[in-house]
């Protein structure tokens, strides 16, 4: 259909449709994503250290009173937990092997909302929405993974119809 065909609405939609796609390139997108999720996640193990990386008593105690989870014995996933919230978060800051990043988070938000707070699900599927796109469409052309070609020289953006 075309656009003299439609509406005046669905003209006025499909104008800002186009502007806002001209405006707001996806890999922007991309490293907003990135950023934002790096900073839930790095503030978070951040919580679990005192100095640069010494995990506290506290946080040895969250793990074995609080959070409970089953076959990973709680001093094993404070440390697991503390380090990959601190490595990913700068992985996916540099845009430096976003996919696996992104699967590590997605991956740490499932064990959080099944294992720890399933009434958090408001939360962990916001989470899951963002990692998703990372996930599936990389870190964007403003990463060190699309410097190096290790996205394989593809385009984050789709194709357009």
């Amino acid at each position: 259909m075309t656009d003299a065909a439609l509406p005046a609405p669905l003209r006025a939609h499909r104008s800002l449709s186009d502007l806002a796609r001209r405006l707001v390139p996806e890999d922007a997108i991309a490293l907003v994503i990135r950023l934002g999720v790096a900073a839930i996640f790095f503030q978070s193990g951040r919580t679990k250290v005192d100095g640069l990386l010494h995990i506290t008593d506290g946080t040895y105690t969250l793990f074995r009173e609080e959070y409970r989870l089953p076959l990973v014995p709680p001093d094993i996933a404070a440390h697991l937990a503390t380090y990959s919230e601190h490595l990913f978060s700068i992985l996916l800051v540099l845009g430096l092997f976003t996919r696996l990043s992104g699967l590590a988070f997605l991956t740490m938000a499932a064990v959080i909302e099944i294992f720890v707070y399933p009434d958090a699900w408001p939360t962990h599927l916001s989470w899951a929405g963002l990692l998703i796109y990372l996930v599936a469409r990389g870190g964007g052309a403003w990463s060190l993974d699309r410097a190096l070609g290790l996205d394989g020289g593809a385009s984050s953006a789709r194709p357009r119809p």
